[in-house]
């Protein structure tokens, strides 16, 4: 698929964006996980979601779509069937990472595999400490690539574990593993990362303390399944909120957006380079804190970006640097060099298409160099990553003249509906196959 956008007339109106991609998976899993009925509404039909859906469905649990929501019927601690055949996770190394962490206690084999960029991916982060309390794990690569071998083991022993970088998701897969533990299982984070896990886990009833960067997690306590409401993903209306503020005579109203303040990382930046948003009508879903986002164009400056907010707004880089190639002034990005790891190198892959586009960018062994300034219209290309091709669409809506992004179809991931939404609000956007 390609997207042809073009510059235009300010966004305007309102809008909800999907359901919140990491709150989805986990949902999904823990509910599987869970005794009884688990109910989530505003379900990602993304298809790294509807991957962790396959998956669960071949290891037995029974997953039913009724009235637009999902209906898990939950297996309990120790309850997954042997697939018959190998578990694909596709692209979502999501997928592939958390039910690493549920299968290492279960007492079945089990074969995953992902597409060819996940099969690249780091595994050995995950498959460490998993190893450590019992799990016997076999991969390419000594261990640390895809396809992998996993048996379980039902009698896991706990663990204190140190996360060598801030990591959500080897965090969630040592904590998913722990539930099947006997014991205490600690998790220590140099940094907070996002914390839905820790949250959802509460929810279903789990024993799970949070004290500072420590992090425990009793084995053996039977969960209970739930009804959840999945709030709207703010690593979706990052791409909204950008756009809003760079398209003059913008003014959008994004409602129902998960504000958990290990992800409000994009509202703190932006806001440091001078947008205007207003967090409105603040309540919590499932333990969760959501808001109405009102944002409205302004002009940015250019920031320095590092440190102890880089896991906050990981996700978020490439759009962050479109916002820096149209704001006043330079900008730098450092302790990003995870970015490298992700569905492509996302550093290298933004750098190139942005200087497609006239952008002043270099980038950096971890992070980029942006000299804000004008950007232009070009063809360029999404590297097959998601998040790419929504920055590039932002960056588009921007310029100075008509963008053309190739291999656009990988929106199908974490937002469908983009071009369709941003049509809502006035921006001209087509998608082409």
């Amino acid at each position: 698929m390609q997207l042809c956008v073009s510059p235009g007339k300010g966004l305007t109106g309102t809008c909800r964006v999907p359901g919140d991609k990491s709150i989805s998976h986990r949902a999904a899993l823990i509910g599987a996980l869970a005794e009884g009925i688990t109910e989530i509404h505003n379900f990602l039909w993304g298809s790294d979601c509807l991957q962790t859906l396959q998956c669960l469905n071949a290891l037995g649990v029974e997953i039913e779509q009724k009235d637009g929501c999902i209906l898990v019927k939950g297996r309990g601690l120790e309850g997954f069937q042997e697939p018959s055949d190998i578990l694909n996770a596709g692209n979502s190394g999501t997928t592939m990472r958390l039910l690493l962490g549920v299968l290492a206690s279960q007492g079945i084999f089990t074969v995953l595999t992902g597409d060819d960029s996940l099969r690249q991916r780091p595994m050995g982060r995950v498959i460490t400490p998993l190893m450590m309390m019992g799990a016997q794990i076999s991969g390419r690569s000594g261990n640390k690539l895809a396809p992998l071998a996993v048996q379980g083991n039902p009698c896991l022993q706990p663990i204190e574990y140190r996360l060598p970088i801030p990591s959500a998701q080897v965090k969630s897969a040592v904590l998913l593993a722990g539930l099947n533990a006997s014991g205490v299982t600690t998790v220590i984070q140099p940094l907070q990362s996002r914390d839905h896990t820790e949250r959802m886990l509460k929810v279903f009833g789990a024993s799970l303390t949070v004290d500072g960067d420590l992090i425990r997690l009793e084995g053996k306590m039977p969960l209970q399944g739930q009804t959840v409401r999945v709030p709207g993903d703010i690593s979706a209306a990052a791409y909204l909120i950008v756009a809003a503020t760079l398209v003059p005579g913008s003014e959008i109203l994004i409602r129902d957006v998960g504000v958990n303040p290990t992800r409000t990382g994009i509202l703190d930046v932006l806001e440091m380079m001078g947008a205007s948003i207003q967090v409105q009508n603040k309540c919590s879903w499932n333990g969760e804190p959501v808001a109405d986002l009102l944002v409205r164009s302004a002009r940015l400056r250019g920031a320095v970006i590092k440190g102890k907010m880089l896991p906050r707004v990981l996700d978020e880089i490439p759009v962050l640097a479109v916002a820096a190639a149209a704001a006043q002034g330079e900008t730098e990005i450092s302790d990003a060099g995870e970015l490298r790891v992700k569905e492509t190198d996302r550093l290298r892959a933004i750098a190139s298409e942005l200087c497609k586009m006239g952008v002043l960018i270099k980038e950096k062994q971890d992070g980029l160099w942006i000299g804000g300034g004008q950007i232009l219209g070009a063809q360029v290309n999404s590297w097959g990553d998601h998040r790419i091709a929504m920055a590039l669409a932002v960056a588009g809506f921007c310029a100075m003249d008509e963008t053309l992004i190739d291999d656009a179809g990988c929106l199908e991931i974490s937002f469908p509906s983009f071009p369709y939404l941003f049509r809502e609000l006035g921006a001209f956007i087509e998608a082409e196959n």
